[in-house]
């Protein structure tokens, strides 16, 4: 497995000064420990946004529909070269990406754990088709700006609460962003 429960992730306050380290199965117990974060937000030439299921191994929103892809710098791991590790680990592709913003959010899975993290938000464009890694994501698949905002009216339980927050930030915010990528096969 690419990512594994005693990987030390970075501990942050909220402004992300490093306070420390801990393992990642310790931050995400109970109300979770605030970590670094990102999530990054690949769309192809036709602006259709690549989404992921999360793997059914996953300890916390196993097969949910998410962004892209996710995770966390590795101690000593700038944000930049974690997103581009992760792309490959997860997705089996490459794409140039942008910086778009930064928040907090902490969330609670059942009983189960935690999400509480500053999480930093990418945007990037390509259209290689993806070589997902089965241990980490389910299944994925392209939609439409329109049939994602649909489907988060309709059924906003099939999705990671993560998601839900950047995409509302980001089409709020940043449509024009999206539609000024260039595309990197």
């Amino acid at each position: 497995m690419i990512s594994f429960a005693d990987e030390e992730l970075i501990i942050v306050d909220e402004k992300d000064n490093i306070i420390g380290y801990q393992k990642k199965d310790l931050c995400h117990k109970g109300e979770g420990i605030l970590h670094r974060a990102f999530s990054v937000f690949i769309f192809n030439s036709k602006n259709e946004l690549l989404i992921q299921k999360r793997s059914r191994y996953k300890h916390l929103w196993p097969l949910f529909w998410s962004n892209s892809c996710c995770g966390h710098p590795r101690k000593g791991e700038e944000y930049i070269k974690a997103v581009k590790r992760r792309l490959k680990e997860e997705l089996g592709m490459e794409a140039e990406v942008k910086y778009l913003f930064k928040f907090k959010y902490q969330a609670t899975y059942k009983n189960i754990g935690s999400e509480n993290e500053l999480c930093s938000v990418y945007i990037g464009k390509s259209d290689v088709i993806p070589e997902i890694n089965k241990i980490e994501v389910e299944d994925w698949k392209y939609i439409s700006i329109e049939q994602l905002n649909e489907e988060f009216k309709k059924h906003p339980d099939r999705y990671t609460p993560w998601f839900k927050i950047e995409w509302e930030y980001i089409t709020e915010k940043f449509m024009d962003e999206i539609q000024n990528l260039g595309v990197k096969s």
